[in-house]
């Protein structure tokens, strides 16, 4: 009997045993009513319990999109490619496809309407060996960041899943991320969505090829509830289901209101 209880602990520390994930059926009904295929995964922290819908989906590895711009971010203070989160970079004066992004940003407002020039600027800065070096420190999805400094969370070979986005979300809120405390401050004030005097909403939306995602989290009170959603995005008019499947399930949940 000791025999085998030293190997469950050596197993849980291993493979990092983690409480059991809930199915739940009311939530597909979001993605039927969106026309959408996906995931959602939610952690209520307080009760260390998952709530999933489509668990083997949850468990699957996709390409981060615009959601690595929280870790981009992250770095790109932490080794001082930017000063605070309020310096500025002049717009290249190439005219792109969303036009909020036709202009100067700084990290919060690239932050903001997603530009993905400003990101993909401050991971050549950073450099692949600076970069490579925290995604591993960080045990960043699976730490793999061929196909370009500036391309490898869009088009490259770096994978996250649903489940591993929640992970690092929590490490993140819980100040147990490799970065100084200043850094992840700064970031996660850039990271708010909507807040009002019931709740505060982090959240940051991603979009590559085929692969949307919203993640964050939504603090009330003492309580705070991780989740991430992922969706095949098959025309652009389900860009738009990201976000509404999520708060759709986050109002049933009663965890932020209509």
């Amino acid at each position: 009997m000791k025999r085998k209880l030293l190997w469950l602990a050596a197993a849980c520390s291993m493979f990092a045993c983690r409480p059991h994930m809930q199915e739940r059926s009311d939530f597909a009904k979001h993605f039927t009513e969106a026309s959408v295929e996906g995931a959602f995964v939610l952690y209520d922290l307080q009760r260390d319990k998952y709530f999933v819908h489509d668990l083997a989906r949850s468990n699957r590895g996709f390409v981060p999109a615009s959601t690595f711009k929280i870790f981009n971010a992250l770095v790109a203070l932490e080794t001082g490619v930017l000063r605070d989160e309020n310096e500025t970079l002049q717009w290249d004066g190439v005219t792109r496809e969303v036009a909020a992004w036709n202009q100067d940003h700084s990290l919060r407002s690239g932050f903001k309407v997603s530009a993905v020039w400003f990101y993909q600027e401050m991971a050549r800065r950073i450099g692949p060996e600076r970069m490579q070096h925290y995604v591993n420190l960080a045990g960043y999805g699976n730490r793999d960041i061929r196909g370009g400094i500036d391309l490898f969370w869009l088009t490259g070979e770096l994978r996250i899943t649903p489940r591993e986005q929640i992970d690092f979300l929590v490490r993140l809120y819980q100040n147990r991320l490799p970065f100084a405390q200043s850094t992840l401050t700064m970031v996660k004030d850039i990271f708010i969505f909507e807040q009002n005097e019931n709740y505060v909403l982090r959240g940051k939306t991603g979009w590559a090829g085929k692969t949307g995602w919203f993640v964050g989290y939504v603090e009330r009170k003492e309580a705070v509830y991780f989740f991430a959603t992922n969706i095949d995005i098959a025309k652009d008019e389900d860009v738009k289901a990201r976000i509404a499947v999520t708060k759709n399930i986050l109002r049933d949940l009663r965890l932020i209101e209509p």
